[in-house]
C-alpha cells in the first residue's frame, strides 16, 4: 500500500535536494527512519551522477538503519508503469537518452517477460525492424523523442508521451523482490551504468 510519494523535476540537483525529500516524505507519511525495513532504489541504467548519488543515499541508510538495499531495473520499472494500462497487444520499448543518438533500451511484452534484455543502443532507421514486422511497439521515456524520427514512419512504431521513470513504480517491483527477499550486497553492489563514466576536462578560461 502506497503511504505517500513525492516526485521533483529539477535538473542536476540531485545531492542537493535527495536528503530533504526523504525526509519530508517521511514526514508526510509519518513514519520514522526506524520503521523502515528496505530501501529501494532504481538501479540503472541511467545518469552517472543520479545513479551515484542515489546508490550512496541509500547504501548510508542500509548501513545506519541495518535494513537490505533492493534494486530495481530502470527500464523494468517504466515498462511495468506503461503495461497496466495497455488495452491492446504490444511490445514494450522504454529508453532513456545515452546522448547522441544512443539510448538504452530493452524489450518486454505485457506480462513485462523480456524479449531484449538492457542494452546501449544506437539508433538508426533499422533498428527493431524484425520486432516491427510483427509486432506493435511501444516507445516512451526521454530517449524515444529523438528516435520518433527514424521510426516513426513505421506503422507499429507508437510513440508515448512518457518522458520518465516513477519511483511509485519501482516501489511496485521492489516490493515483489522484498517478498522473495532478493537483495542486493551493501558492500559490492554498484549501479547498472552501462558505459563508462567520461570526465570532460573544463576549458581554462584565463588561459
Amino acid at each position: 500500500m502506497l503511504l505517500a510519494e513525492s516526485t521533483l523535476y529539477v535538473d542536476k540537483s540531485h545531492s542537493e535536494k535527495l536528503a530533504v525529500l526523504i525526509k519530508d516524505l517521511l514526514s508526510y507519511a509519518e513514519i520514522s527512519t526506524k520503521e523502515l525495513t528496505a530501501v529501494a532504489i532504481a538501479g540503472g541504467p541511467g545518469s552517472y551522477t543520479g545513479l551515484r548519488i542515489g546508490t550512496s543515499t541509500a547504501k548510508g541508510l542500509c548501513y545506519a538503519l541495518n535494513i537490505p538495499l533492493i534494486a530495481v531495473n530502470t527500464l523494468e520499472s517504466m515498462a511495468s508503469g506503461v503495461a497496466k494500462y495497455m488495452t491492446e497487444e504490444a511490445i514494450l520499448c522504454p529508453m532513456l537518452d545515452a546522448r547522441r543518438m544512443e539510448v538504452y533500451s530493452l524489450l518486454m511484452d505485457a506480462d513485462l517477460n523480456t524479449i531484449r534484455v538492457t542494452e546501449a543502443k544506437i539508433i538508426d532507421e533499422n533498428s527493431f525492424s524484425e520486432e516491427l514486422k510483427k509486432h506493435k511497439i511501444l516507445f516512451f521515456g526521454n530517449g524515444s523523442p529523438k528516435c520518433k524520427p527514424l521510426l516513426g514512419g513505421n506503422k507499429n512504431a507508437v510513440f508515448l508521451d512518457i518522458q520518465s521513470s516513477s519511483a511509485v513504480h519501482v516501489g511496485e517491483l521492489a516490493w515483489a523482490k522484498f517478498q522473495k527477499e532478493a537483495f542486493e550486497d551493501l558492500a559490492y553492489f554498484e549501479p547498472e551504468y552501462l558505459k563508462e563514466f567520461i570526465a570532460i576536462k573544463p576549458k581554462n578560461l584565463f588561459a
